[in-house]
């Protein structure tokens, strides 16, 4: 699928790039923006990436240079799915599309009680959550609550649990969202609340996002369009 709505694509990419630097920053790893990418020089913390490129064209070998490919396990956003980094050794993990939501689309009334983490209990709660028993839980650290630009969402069911959240990230034009779980019932639980809670803490802004499989799929029956695909590009290393 081509991009149809290009401007929105370097926003949301931007807007993502914040995000992975907001959170590569609370595990002590400092990126930098350049004109064509963010990159960080070190690995990131697990499921992010070490760069992600924010406008088209990027150039491969300056943009690798910027990263430790001898780290098993170091990856590459490619926003705009334009890049091939075959021949230096990566592969792709995944393929999936950029989605958005204009700031005035119609919502539907929330299913779920939805409240702003916004102390170190609730995020911990909000953490095991989304870990679901994995082991992952302590990616999400209390300094995220010290940025503005961040607002991570927990959905409580009838019960009182968290079961239900995302991370939007708000510093530029656009909301961005990632990390959407739903605990019990699948996509469809938390897809439909999220543009009307979005929208009740940053009225002004379109929603912005990525997806593949099930999620895009919920995504796109709750009023969010594709805009664009991206790459999500992985180096095995020298482990």
């Amino acid at each position: 699928m081509k991009t149809s709505n290009p401007s929105m694509v370097r926003a949301a990419a931007r807007d993502n790039a914040e995000w992975c630097a907001v959170m590569s920053r609370s595990h002590g790893v400092a990126g930098e923006f350049g004109e064509q990418a963010w990159a960080a020089p070190a690995r990131t913390p697990p499921y992010y990436p070490d760069a992600v490129t924010l406008v088209a064209g990027a150039a491969p070998d300056a943009l690798l240079a910027r990263i430790d490919t001898s780290v098993p396990g170091a990856s590459v956003k490619d926003s705009f799915s334009d890049l091939d980094l075959t021949r230096a050794g990566f592969q792709v993990l995944f393929e999936a599309q950029w989605i958005h939501r204009p700031a005035n689309g119609p919502a539907d009334p929330p299913g779920l009680a939805w409240e702003v983490a916004d102390d170190a209990d609730t995020l911990r709660e909000w953490a095991l959550a989304w870990d679901d028993g994995n082991g992952d839980a302590d990616l999400f650290r209390p300094e995220l609550l010290d940025d503005p630009a961040t607002s991570v969402l927990a959905g409580r069911s009838g019960d009182g649990r968290v079961g239900a959240g995302a991370v939007v990230s708000h510093g530029g034009q656009v909301a961005g969202i990632s990390n959407v779980f739903a605990r019990d019932g699948g996509p469809d639980t938390v897809w439909p609340d999220l543009p009307g809670v979005v929208h009740s803490l940053f009225p002004a802004l379109p929603v912005v996002g990525y997806e593949h499989g099930d999620d895009l799929a919920a995504a796109l029956r709750h009023g969010f369009e594709p805009i664009g695909p991206l790459r999500i590009w992985i180096h095995p290393g020298r482990g």
